[in-house]
């Protein structure tokens, strides 16, 4: 079993920045894909970005250009630095991963507790 912990997720004013972080331990393999999924209120989920133990990556196309993913396959651990925030990323941002190469839309088999990202004036 693989156990998923986000932290870092908080209130930010619009432009500002926040970074989250994703710690993975059981059974964990470094050649699994890691990610970060969100979810607002009577939205669906979405992939925001994912990256695979090689380093390929995968960009919502509403945050390409503001999120950067970044991955520490020592460590079992995954970033999402957010910045340029807009009041639209507001939503719960959960950690994914997966034994497989590419999470997809819906995510993999693995996912964190989620951490709450609000931006406001």
């Amino acid at each position: 079993q693989v156990h998923l912990v986000e932290s870092g997720g908080g209130l930010v004013q619009p432009g500002g920045s926040l970074r989250l972080s994703c710690a993975a331990s059981g059974s964990f393999f470094s050649f699994y894909a890691m990610g970060w999924y969100r979810q607002a209120p009577g939205k669906e989920r979405e992939l925001v970005a994912a990256m695979t133990s090689g380093g390929d990556t995968n960009f919502a196309e509403s945050v390409k250009g503001r999120f950067t993913i970044s991955r520490d396959n020592d460590k079992n651990t995954v970033d999402l630095q957010m910045n340029s925030l807009k009041p639209e990323d507001t939503a719960v941002y959960t950690c994914n991963a997966d034994h497989l190469s590419d999470l997809g839309p819906e995510g993999g088999e693995f996912w964190g507790q989620g951490t709450q990202v609000t931006v406001s004036s």
